[in-house]
């Protein structure tokens, strides 16, 4: 009974194998790929979300298509339920583009869940210099969208990222927190040293949305302040 139970085992793993390669193969026929999808779906397991999740990171034509493979791949996996936490955390840190891993967390876990997901893949990044930040810059507009005591903190050392979008996408990120004030240094010295327009713009309007002033740093801030901006004779920053 149990060598029976071993061989079906087997017999199951290869067949989900099989359905894999074809839901995660571009180059399959639709009709094959579509019908991998749907049995991969139906298996509700982890190895079948695995085998599901590749399906998001091509594109087929036409289009609708496209949308139709991904919309049942994404069903599959937010209906596998919590067997599918763990493949899609990992997938999240693989994936070229993080808005469907990020749009199954949404389902499957808690808000705050999801936001640790966030942070704990963003503290594995750096803030040298990379040919494509793509994924860095993604992770920083989503955490801009989820206010998050744990963010502010996270996010204060990409002001001092290589990439100009990185940077101004971390001022997003601080802004949009109740705890931004805990950056309100890190944001001073990242506006000093700016040469971005836009960057300063954006911290000079934190700044104005809160009523804080540059302190002893007067002399070094003054000269940087953008077209619209001024700083009153307490130091605050104001409209003009």
């Amino acid at each position: 009974m149990a060598l029976f139970g071993l061989f079906g085992k087997k017999s199951d793993e290869d067949v989900l194998k099989k359905f894999a390669e074809k839901a995660g193969n571009k180059r399959v026929q639709a009709v094959d790929r579509w019908e991998a999808i749907q049995a991969l779906a139906s298996y509700k397991s982890a190895e079948a979300v695995e085998g599901l999740l590749p399906r998001f990171s091509f594109h087929v034509d036409p289009s609708i298509t496209d949308e139709e493979e991904k919309e049942a791949a994404f069903n599959g996996v937010v209906e596998s339920g919590e067997v599918a936490n763990a493949p899609v955390a990992a997938y999240l840190r693989k994936a070229e583009t993080i808005a469907w891993p990020v749009k199954m967390l949404d389902r499957l876990v808690s808000a705050d869940s999801v936001v640790g997901e966030l942070i704990g893949f963003l503290e594995t990044m750096d803030i040298d210099y990379e040919r494509d930040p793509s994924r860095k810059i993604d992770l920083l507009a989503f955490l801009e969208e989820r206010p998050d005591s744990r963010v502010v903190a996270v996010v204060e050392r990409f002001l001092q990222d290589a990439n100009e979008t990185v940077r101004f996408s971390a001022v997003g990120a601080i802004d949009a927190q109740g705890e931004a004030e805990q950056a309100k240094g890190a944001l001073l010295a990242c506006f000093v040293g700016e040469e971005s327009v836009r960057i300063r713009n954006r911290i000079l309007e934190a700044f104005v949305t809160r009523g804080w002033d540059v302190g002893e740093h007067r002399a070094e801030a003054a000269p940087k302040i953008t077209e619209g901006y001024k700083l009153d004779k307490g130091g605050t920053v104001r409209k003009r």
